[in-house]
């Protein structure tokens, strides 16, 4: 069980290659972007990972061990410092414009490997101090809203026409960006608006969770354009910007062309059919096992090191960073998926699908 709590430590090789990529003036600066879109689906081509599930007593075991959880936490102080290394370091004028590119998307693979998905994790934990590290880390991407539409929305309606992160069968990337992007937001709202009104709580008031996130993130972003110049507040905006990209892909490919059977007024329970699956190694190490999705949206509340496989989820054809590479270019998409989509649902475990 200690070997299984190791290899987690190697979610760390992520923050090192970005700040890797923020330490070099050269071409060297484009690292992280290399790593996870060019390595890493190379290595994954070749791999399908392991099926096997922890037993009901290494689950108790890991379930427990506070290694887990000191993991993730870690990544908080490591966001942070890359952050204000980035800060610190893209504003200097003798840097050329292609190296300030490249520290740039090293900043943005951060923003969504670090700040947005380890704050997914901490998102779905029940102790304050917990959920405060989430909100503190998609602070950083300016994405605080995620906190609420995710837990309160996508949870409830993924894999429905309800839920603006669930992509539909023929549905393209980049017209999924703006009504995952723009709906997600306006979800949040709402969803603080029922919240509030459930309570009889004044809506313009700072009950409102919503009205402090957007406080927060404009003070945010205003101290960073006050003490480091508009140049480098730019930078910093677009590093979020491919941060948020980077989780609006994720959202994509996660559950495109899945969806769950309505029953009267109601939804069928999501079920691990409603998920894309993917048990490739490196991805599940690096992204603290998100890729194992099936099991996330069939039990929001278990924790990264006990999540399962389901030999009835349908799986992905790679791993997260191949499809999240594959889906930029939407004919090869389409090929792809779709024929993955009919192959399961013709097999036996997706015939609890709609066609």
């Amino acid at each position: 069980m200690k070997l299984h709590a190791l290899k987690y430590f190697l979610a760390y090789v992520a923050p090192l290659i970005v700040l890797f990529s923020l330490l070099n003036a050269n071409a060297w600066s484009y690292s992280a972007v290399v790593f996870v879109f060019i390595i890493i689906p190379f290595i994954e081509l070749f791999t399908t990972g392991s099926t096997k599930n922890l037993s009901q007593w290494e689950e108790e075991i890991a379930k427990n061990d506070k290694t887990y959880d000191l993991l993730v936490y870690g990544m908080v102080p490591l966001q942070y410092f890359i952050l204000l290394y980035f800060l610190f370091s893209i504003g200097n004028e003798a840097l050329p414009m292609y190296v300030k590119i490249g520290m740039t998307s090293a900043f943005g693979m951060a923003c969504g490997v670090l700040g947005i998905n380890v704050a997914h994790e901490l998102g779905h934990r029940s102790t304050r101090y917990e959920q405060i590290m989430s909100k503190m880390l998609l602070l950083t991407t300016l994405y605080m809203h995620f906190f609420i539409e995710h837990n309160r929305g996508h949870h409830k309606n993924v894999s429905t026409d309800d839920d603006p992160a669930s992509s539909r069968y023929g549905e393209t990337v980049y017209t999924f960006y703006f009504r995952s992007i723009w709906g997600g937001w306006i979800s949040a709202w709402k969803l603080e608006a029922a919240r509030l009104n459930k309570a009889n709580l004044p809506f313009w008031s700072l009950h409102n969770e919503m009205l402090r996130f957007q406080v927060i993130q404009l003070g945010f972003v205003a101290c960073i354009g006050l003490y480091f110049g508009l140049q480098t507040l730019v930078f910093y905006l677009f590093g979020a910007l491919t941060g948020i990209f980077l989780l609006e892909t994720v959202n994509y490919i996660e559950h495109y062309g899945l969806r769950r059977k309505k029953k009267g007024d109601r939804y069928e329970r999501t079920l691990p059919a409603h998920s894309w699956n993917s048990n490739h190694p490196v991805g599940r190490i690096l992204l603290f096992e998100l890729s194992r999705h099936s099991d996330h949206h069939y039990m929001a509340s278990r924790k990264y090191q006990i999540l399962r496989h389901f030999e009835d989820s349908p799986q992905m054809p790679t791993g997260y960073p191949g499809m999240m590479l594959l889906a930029l270019f939407p004919p090869l998409w389409f090929a792809v998926m779709h024929r993955a989509l009919r192959n399961y649902q013709q097999s036996s475990a997706g015939q609890v699908l709609p066609a």
